[in-house]
């Protein structure tokens, strides 16, 4: 109960000094929405009827910043997240987080579950033959993939698969511009392949860390007493690799996976940006653009929930798998 309590204190006192950060930061940056809206209408409209116009959406630039905060505070919680003053002006936030959502989670969430599985299993090999010829090939190899940029890494997928095969597969956007969306199997699959582009750059330039970190774990774990004994007792090698090294060399990447699946919710926002990706992350780089305060900070707000609710359900998973996690808490 000890470790529960204050694992949830350090979740509540975490949030919160993020959601203040979240309100400062986008105040700090330079330029403003009366700027930017300025900029947007030619400068047609006076001073005033900006002002106006912004406080109507529920910016208001001129009241007091700890009347602001107070009432950032209630609208990040009670979901009245305002409306949009960016590109898309007029739109509500909620409604415009509502239609990327969905295309994050199924890009992004799908493909850094796959890397993770992925390098998981390739790193227990690795490690398990650790000095063999798969092992003195694969570290070096996915040191450099995971090195690369993402934007690189898309761009030349794009002339490979996109510009040299004449649009063998799709370069942009989420499924063809003149499908309507709907519940088919044609639009299905026309989703799937304009995913596979940026699937791929996302699994090949995250899946060495994976790797690499659980090939060193298994090589940690292999040299303990418990899987000394295992062999003593006659074991087979693959319950050996599986029950006994691989078990126990995942908890540590339990961690970083959580923090992964956390940021999944923001999208790659790189590979959204070159793939012309309609997720999270594009938003993001949208609002930021367009100094949409709004729409910034509800998107800041949902990254940081989403990180430190997946860091908490993995402090549990933790603390549930290995009772050691519960005492050094």
């Amino acid at each position: 109960m000890r470790f529960v309590l204050r694992r949830l204190g350090f979740f509540v006192l975490t949030l919160w000094a993020a959601l203040t950060l979240n309100f400062f930061i986008p105040r700090f940056m330079p330029g403003s929405p009366l700027e930017a809206l300025r900029a947007r209408t030619h400068g047609r409209l006076s001073t005033q009827a900006l002002d106006q116009m912004l406080t109507s959406f529920g910016y208001k630039p001129h009241e007091n910043w700890f009347v602001q905060y107070l009432d950032y505070l209630g609208n990040m919680v009670t979901g009245r997240w305002g409306i949009s003053i960016g590109a898309t002006l007029g739109a509500p936030v909620r409604t415009l987080i509502g239609q990327a959502l969905p295309w994050t989670l199924g890009l992004v969430g799908i493909a850094t579950v796959v890397a993770f599985l992925a390098g998981s299993l390739i790193g227990t090999v690795a490690g398990w033959r650790r000095g063999g010829k798969l092992d003195s090939v694969l570290p070096p190899v996915f040191v450099v993939t995971s090195s690369l940029p993402y934007f690189w890494v898309g761009l030349l997928l794009i002339l490979v698969f996109s510009v040299w095969t004449n649009g063998f597969l799709p370069s942009d956007f989420n499924y063809d511009t003149d499908l309507l969306p709907e519940w088919s199997l044609p639009f299905a699959a026309n989703v799937l392949k304009h995913a596979v582009l940026p699937g791929a750059t996302i699994v090949i330039t995250s899946v060495g860390g994976w790797v690499l970190t659980m090939r060193n774990n298994m090589v940690t774990t292999l040299a303990e007493d418990y899987v000394r004994m295992g062999r003593a007792k006659g074991l087979s090698n693959r319950k050996i690799m599986i029950d006994y090294a691989a078990r126990n060399a995942m908890l540590p990447n339990l961690s970083g996976f959580a923090m992964s699946i956390g940021f999944v919710i923001s999208g790659a926002i790189l590979v959204e940006y070159v793939f012309n990706y309609p997720g999270l992350g594009y938003l993001l780089y949208n609002a930021v653009q367009n100094s949409d305060y709004p729409l910034m900070q509800a998107l800041f707000m949902l990254f940081t929930v989403a990180v430190l609710l997946a860091v908490l359900i993995c402090d549990f998973v933790i603390a549930w798998l290995d009772p050691r996690a519960r005492v050094k808490a």
